[in-house]
């Protein structure tokens, strides 16, 4: 099975940056997209960004586009999310997912991934 462990998670003020990253380990399985979601206490996990492994498609929520950025490393197994102009509605436990089924949709939905990282904190401040 692989494993995703997140990192780069903190407490910051409005208006800094965070890099995340995912790192992928354990069994080689055909990761067909990877992708972050976040949880805010006492909402559902809502879909941030994701990239398709193979070509490096990319896909945004609406309320992050121009301050998220998505990439991969594809040598490292390691998905990242650079974060900028962060915003107190931004708090929330970040999660790494990965699904390996492929669709001919795009998997917005928490319910379409298989694998999951345990979340990194990010906090904002304002």
């Amino acid at each position: 099975q692989v494993q995703l462990v997140e990192s780069g998670g903190g407490l910051v003020q409005a208006g800094a940056s965070l890099r995340l990253s995912c790192a992928a380990s354990g069994r080689s399985v055909s990761i067909y997209i990877m992708g972050w979601f976040r949880q805010a206490p006492g909402k559902e996990r809502e879909f941030v960004s994701g990239i398709k492994w193979t070509d490096g498609n990319t896909v945004f929520r609406n309320s992050v586009k121009g301050r998220f950025s998505i990439s991969r490393d594809n040598a490292e197994n390691t998905l990242y999310l650079q974060i900028n102009s962060l915003k107190p509605e931004d708090t929330a436990v970040y999660y790494c997912a990965a699904t390996t089924t492929v669709r001919d949709i795009w998997p917005f939905r928490a319910g379409m991934y298989d694998i999951w990282g345990q979340g990194t904190q990010v906090t904002v401040s304002s």
